[in-house]
């Protein structure tokens, strides 16, 4: 009984599980919005990576290496700090502009060791078949490149949730912020943290969960087509 009113005076009285929501609503936005752009910004760079202009594959492997090697900390002071300083860019998009950078290096150089894996034969078979590059990459290419992908992809998201821990250090309030103050509020720092990880894990899991959803949705759509056919 006595752990239970400990329990809700650390996450309950005075509104302070809404604080927590309000620190992972923060935390969620910011690991959405830079796992979008990221995605997006990261497959270009791959496409130019592996492309046929030397200097520009030379731009965009330099790009990686930079991005990939940065403390992902230090990454962001420099764009709060020093780059976007004197503009009025709100913290939480200079975070997610930084975060969407650094996920766009790691999934650009996880898309480009996923395309050098590929059975570059069966491309060439559909060519021969009258595929146009365009069906061969739909029909061909993207469904391996996103199985050999996938389990390294879906680390990188749960890396990049758990990167966006250290956005407390440019004013941002966000999960592990909160729980920080919550433990000096309170003076029960074992309990908060461990909820605070407890919460972290809950979010990686999710990620593991949908993936999982994907798959088992997909695996019944071929089962069902097989079955048709």
């Amino acid at each position: 009984m006595e752990f239970l009113q400990l329990l809700n005076r650390i996450f309950v009285q005075n509104g302070a599980w809404l604080t927590i929501l309000k620190g992972v609503w923060a935390t969620v936005q910011i690991s959405a919005l830079s796992l979008v752009f990221g995605t997006l910004l990261g497959s270009v760079i791959c496409f130019i990576r592996v492309g046929s202009w030397p200097a520009l594959r030379l731009a965009a492997k330099a790009y990686i290496a930079v991005l990939r090697g940065s403390p992902v900390l230090m990454l962001l002071m420099l764009f709060y700090y020093g780059i976007f300083a004197e503009t009025d860019l709100e913290p939480l998009t200079v975070a997610a502009l930084t975060f969407s950078l650094h996920t766009s290096a790691h999934v650009a150089e996880l898309l480009r060791a996923s395309f050098m894996a590929l059975d570059k034969g069966q491309v060439e078979a559909a060519r021969t078949l009258g595929f146009s590059g365009l069906q061969a990459f739909r029909y061909i290419t993207l469904p391996q490149l996103s199985r050999i992908a996938k389990p390294v992809y879906q680390s990188t998201i749960v890396n990049l949730i758990q990167w966006t821990s250290v956005v407390g250090y440019v004013t941002i309030t966000d999960l592990t912020r909160v729980i920080n103050n919550t433990a000096s509020r309170t003076m029960q720092p074992m309990i908060t943290i461990s909820v605070g990880m407890l919460i972290y894990i809950a979010m990686a899991y999710a990620v593991y969960g949908l993936f999982a959803l994907w798959d088992w949705k997909h695996q019944g759509r071929e089962a069902a087509d097989n079955a048709h056919d």
